[in-house]
């Protein structure tokens, strides 16, 4: 998610996802009659955003209404009514309910990256191509792209904020222990090790068991395809394969010796922490300078970041966790004012630089991961240094093909239970995984999808 992550809460999946095979809701009505338009053109765009209008945007973004109203302003004839329908799994409940019902749903959405397939598939979101969208793919670091396009080049969403991962790290604690920041995930163990045997009231980081988000940022960066769509009735499983048991094993490992502390995150007891130094890293995302900037003001000037270690010395890998789409409701009744909305909120130059100095969303558009102003900030938490700059190099190096399952609550559900169970007991992580995989596999199934390997 954005600065202020939840944890991605398991729904009542099998009551609320509308899978492919199953009866439909607004989405599949408004298949039946008829693909959309192969293009629009400039006069009826120009036609539409004079035309007195009404949309309903629903987001959790604190203070978007700003961004809004430089919209009304470029386009008077148009009022937005932001609603806040809650955050993640909340919203997206009361998203499925209205779609389902046929009516309340709104016009334009904001849909994080790993939610997009959940939608898709169900046919509920509009491809934003015939409205001009594929002219912005340029716009954007390529893999936040890939996160929004189908297979046959839709464009499901427009980015609105990411969270490419790196490492943000204590510097007195380093300082005092003689630690480097770690360049490979070797380095990193042994770090770990000599780290907790110093200091047995400190650990070198912290991974949380409920935190399905971080766990796939990883995944993520160590190369794994968790979920690829073959076909729009079969999906690829692949949740303990050789790179992901690769992952398990090391942060199993780790767990068991009792060298890194796997405490729940985002509690009072997290912040306490954090405060306290309980941690000498936190493995995050670009949201995570700010926020820990403001929930750990006892430790200010103590902080640096770095990239992620590596899994092979040389290498420049990233995984992301977290960010957010705008999204068009295929229902609207108002289609070329919804995208075109979408469009500006997260491409006008004054609107993007808001939400990432106002709203400290980190941004996708590669205008303003190059501009001086955003790169060149260096706060005084991180002891001056240029943290934009750093996370900025970093989504780069984030691969363009990891995608995401069509029934992601249950996938968050049952990892909770197998591979997060197995971190905080300190048990077998292999076996969990091995759990993992069959229980999506026996979900997928029961929701009509052919499951390979």
């Amino acid at each position: 998610m954005i600065k202020t992550p939840t944890r991605w809460l398991a729904a009542a999946a099998a009551a609320t996802l509308f899978l492919a095979g199953c009866a439909g809701g607004a989405g599949t009505q408004q298949q039946a009659a008829g693909k959309p338009p192969s293009a629009v053109s400039q006069a009826d765009i120009d036609k539409a955003m004079q035309t007195p209008t009404e949309l309903t945007f629903w987001t959790w973004v604190p203070d978007i209404q700003k961004e809004v109203a430089l919209f009304e302003k470029k386009y008077p004839a148009i009022k937005v009514n932001v609603v806040n329908a809650g955050r993640g799994e909340p919203q997206y409940t009361k998203l499925r309910t209205a779609l389902k019902a046929g009516s309340g749903a709104p016009d334009v959405v904001q849909i994080e990256f790993q939610y997009i397939p959940t939608f898709t598939i169900t046919n509920d979101l509009m491809d934003l191509r015939p409205y001009g969208a594929e002219a912005l793919k340029d716009k954007f670091v390529g893999w936040t792209w890939g996160q929004v396009s189908g297979k046959n080049g839709e464009v499901w969403a427009i980015p609105q904020d990411t969270g490419p991962m790196g490492m943000l790290y204590r510097k007195d604690i380093f300082d005092k222990h003689g630690i480097q920041p770690p360049k490979t995930w070797d380095e990193f163990a042994a770090a770990a090790r000599k780290l907790h045997e110093a200091d047995p009231d400190v650990y070198l980081t912290n991974l949380a068991p409920n935190q399905n988000g971080a766990w796939m940022g990883l995944l993520w960066q160590a190369g794994g395809k968790p979920f690829q769509m073959q076909s729009a009735d079969q999906i690829s499983v692949n949740v303990n394969d050789a790179t992901t048991k690769k992952l398990a094993s090391y942060w199993g490992g780790l767990a068991k010796e009792g060298v890194i502390s796997t405490d729940t995150d985002f509690t009072d007891q997290w912040y306490q922490a954090l405060n306290k130094g309980k941690y000498a890293t936190w493995l995050t995302a670009a949201w995570g300078p700010v926020f820990l900037a403001g929930n750990a003001k006892d430790t200010s000037g103590k902080w640096r970041a770095a990239p992620l270690p590596q899994w092979a010395a040389g290498e420049n890998k990233s995984g992301n966790w977290g960010g957010s789409t705008s999204a068009v409701i295929k229902s609207t009744k108002n289609p070329i004012a919804a995208a075109k909305f979408a469009e500006f909120l997260n491409t006008d130059p004054e609107s993007t630089k808001m939400m990432a100095s106002e709203q400290f969303l980190f941004p996708p558009t590669k205008e303003l991961l190059t501009d001086k102003s955003f790169v060149e900030d260096k706060p005084e938490f991180y002891g001056g240094q240029q943290v934009n700059q750093l996370f900025a190099g970093i989504s780069d190096t984030v691969s363009t093909d990891f995608t995401w399952p069509p029934f992601l609550d249950q996938t968050v559900s049952d990892w909770d239970e197998t591979v997060g169970k197995s971190l905080a007991d300190k048990s077998d992580p292999s076996a969990a995984l091995d759990q993992w995989q069959q229980r999506i596999t026996t979900y997928a199934e029961q929701q009509g999808f052919k499951v390979a390997k």
